[in-house]
């Protein structure tokens, strides 16, 4: 085990005196100075150097471990198919598909006509990120008379992507129409504009443009442009019928939508129904009508109809229900495809206009399952996607005519699995509040329920997110030494409902790091581990629920991976000029216009609430590009930890200087770093056998 006691000494970020005042209140903060005034570009000499200093110090702790950290890539590599592909699907004329080619760290896109004929490579992603250090294709979209495809490219991992038209009989970009792109444009339904979404120099999606191929880029014009509120996204979309571009713009909580028809995209837009406060709606389009779904009448939603020219007047279809919480509902010719959750369960649905339904089965306790793939209007069969906690990931095709599920492809493992080896389990674990969180675990068939086993707990938590209980096979590598893996669907997540999300957001924000440590205490109780023996992790809003449960309980953990953590959550809620801060007060509040939101904020942000007392073995890591948690947040958390807490475990800041949020690109790299923090849980923990 390696320890800050026989490592060289551990960067010291210099404190400096940096305060601030409101609602009465002095806030201290010595390590300010972390954030680059300049930003977005980081070029101070101090802020660099410390950056690359922890960098060091995470490559000197993790050398010793070099031999094990590529055991471990080895192995998950080994259960990757390095020519992987994905199913064709139909789409007009054409089947598409992607692969990899093998060794390859991208996608190739292809496509063949249906009638018979050579395959067409679309888009290499491969070339295309050769002599980059940073590559990630954000959406490719082909024309209805198959001419072109729209692609959206990010190359540095600030999530501005450049949006260019290439010319598929040729493979060479024709025009590049915006260098600050987000989302997924649409194409209008004469192939000859698109209307996409821009972002601004706050990384915000303010407006939607229409472009006209061949134009002058000068000439574009703006369809919808956000004024009014300065927390509120635009986004674009097309309806399934492939009639109506939908112009949507809102934040987590309100939103409206107006539409225009997609053979006259510069026509007056036609708002549904004018933004009303908590209220969120989404629509699609077929047979001459509207399908709104809703959380007006109820937490857990309903459907409703209206006719586009009377289009805020909805009548309900399916009403809201305690039990079944509606997600999604897609309008085929057919049949309305609905995505829906019963008892925290994925279920799918199919409606027919006439009101016949049908649901299509699946067997296991526990798994995820959605549809996926279906980009025609009157498609024969609908593609599904499911995978559980043992069953990799399928690919079916539902026939309703026999009500039958086709299977397509289960997802190979190369160096071979068996799923009968595995178990797993769904509990219901009690909180504090009296209230029950389920939990997600699986493991391999002998591990023993005494208390001497090892943990590894995942969470998550926010934006009504919930982690599916879904197959992985990185995580085989920790079931196969003895590890038990369990996913905590804590409140904050929408797992048990639209309720279960509010009951995790603003003044009820701490129900969601109880609920975790409450699930870990159950899993103990289970016999599932003992104090001190669980690896825990989180990403983003997940990092912050990892720093607020080694603020307030410590002794649980045996090693912590907190990933690109949103943990100075007081100082960025009052920093309107970040990107996303606007945007997620209704999610955490405002404490800059509200006293107790401040208040409450102040009393659990993991940065703030940092205390002299020992802490667990910690991972933490950020990207120098990263608009959604600023690269500032987690080296701030671990200058402070580093000189506040009382231990001399582990401290490890690793910063990716040439990325963003998801970390590194290519598929190799990102299994790379999953086996930098595996291995960093085993040789703090140890393995469970």
């Amino acid at each position: 085990m390696t320890t800050a006691s026989n490592l060289p000494a551990p960067p010291r970020a210099e404190q400096r005196p940096y305060s601030y005042e409101r609602h009465g209140y002095t806030v201290e903060d010595p390590y300010f100075w972390l954030k680059d005034q300049g930003y977005p570009k980081v070029d101070d000499e101090d802020v660099l150097a410390y950056l690359k200093a922890e960098n060091s110090y995470f490559e000197a702790a993790m050398k010793p471990h070099k031999a094990l950290v590529e055991t471990l890539f080895e192995e998950m590599k080994g259960r990757v198919k390095e020519d992987e592909s994905s199913v064709p699907a139909r789409d007009g004329d054409w089947l598409y598909w992607w692969a990899f080619k093998p060794g390859a760290q991208y996608r190739t896109w292809y496509r063949k006509p249906v009638a018979g004929g050579a395959e067409q490579v679309m888009l290499d992603e491969a070339a295309e990120a050769a002599g980059r250090e940073y590559y990630r294709l954000g959406a490719i979209e082909v024309s209805p008379d198959g001419r072109l495809a729209a692609t959206l490219v990010d190359d540095n991992g600030s999530e501005r992507f450049e949006l260019r038209i290439r010319d598929l009989a040729t493979g060479k970009d024709i025009e590049t129409v915006t260098k600050v792109g987000i989302g997924s444009p649409v194409w209008t339904s004469d192939s000859k504009g698109v209307v996409f979404t821009e972002v601004n120099d706050n990384w915000r999606s303010y407006r939607a443009r229409y472009h006209r191929l061949g134009a002058a880029i000068e000439s574009d014009r703006t369809l919808y442009e956000e004024t009014k509120e300065l927390g509120f996204t635009v986004g674009v979309s097309k309806s399934q019928d492939r009639s109506l571009i939908f112009i949507s713009t809102g934040d987590n909580a309100t939103n409206e939508v107006r539409f225009v028809s997609a053979a006259d995209p510069e026509a007056p837009l036609t708002l549904i129904s004018p933004r009303k406060e908590k209220r969120q709606y989404a629509v699609d389009a077929s047979h001459g009508k509207l399908w709104i779904l809703t959380n007006d009448e109820h937490v857990n939603f309903r459907l409703a109809e209206a006719d586009p020219a009377r289009p805020d007047a909805w009548k309900t279809v399916i009403p809201g229900s305690d039990r079944v919480y509606l997600r999604g509902v897609t309008a085929y010719r057919d049949h309305l495809a609905i995505s829906e959750r019963v008892d925290g369960l994925d279920q799918l649905r199919l409606r027919t206009y006439a009101g016949e339904e049908e649901r299509i089965p699946f067997k296991e306790a526990t798994y995820s399952a959605g549809f996926a793939g279906n980009a025609e209007y009157a498609p024969e069969a609908y593609r599904l996607s499911y995978s559980s906690m043992v069953t990799p990931q399928t690919v079916y095709d539902y026939h309703p005519a026999d009500n039958r599920l086709e299977t397509l492809k289960v997802q190979e493992i190369p160096s071979g699995y068996d799923p009968g080896q595995y178990v797993s389990e769904r509990l219901m674990l009690p909180t504090r509040d009296g209230k029950k969180v389920p939990v997600s675990v699986v493991y391999r068939k002998g591990f023993e329920k005494n208390g001497k086993g090892k943990l590894f707990l995942y969470g998550y938590g926010a934006y009504g997110y919930a982690v599916p209980p879904s197959f992985s096979t990185s995580r085989v590598s920790l079931l196969d030494r003895g590890y038990a893996y369990a996913i905590a669907h804590i409140r904050g997540g929408d797992d048990l409902g639209y309720g279960w999300f509010l009951d995790g957001k603003l003044d009820k924000r701490t129900n969601t790091f109880n609920d975790f440590v409450d699930a870990a205490k159950g899993l103990i109780a289970a016999g599932f581990a003992s104090p001190g023996n669980i690896g825990t992790q989180g990403g983003s809003a997940g990092g912050e629920l990892m720093g607020a449960i080694v603020n307030s309980d410590p002794e649980l953990w045996g090693a912590v991976v907190a990933d690109v953590p949103f943990v100075d959550v007081l100082n960025t809620m009052q920093d309107e000029s970040l990107p996303l801060t606007p945007g997620e007060w209704p999610e955490w509040g405002n404490p800059i216009t509200d006293k107790a939101a401040f208040e409450y904020i102040r009393s659990y942000s993991p940065y703030d609430q940092v205390k002299a007392q020992p802490y667990p073995p910690m991972l933490i890591t950020g990207g120098l590009n990263d608009p959604r948690v600023t690269y500032w947040e987690p080296a701030k958390w671990a200058a402070k930890l580093r000189a506040t807490k009382t231990d001399d475990n582990l401290l490890l800041l690793k910063i990716n200087m040439g990325a963003g949020h998801g970390g590194k690109s290519g598929r190799w790299e990102r299994l790379h770093e999953v086996a930098e923090a595996y291995a960093f849980v085993l040789t703090q923990i140890g393995e469970g056998r």
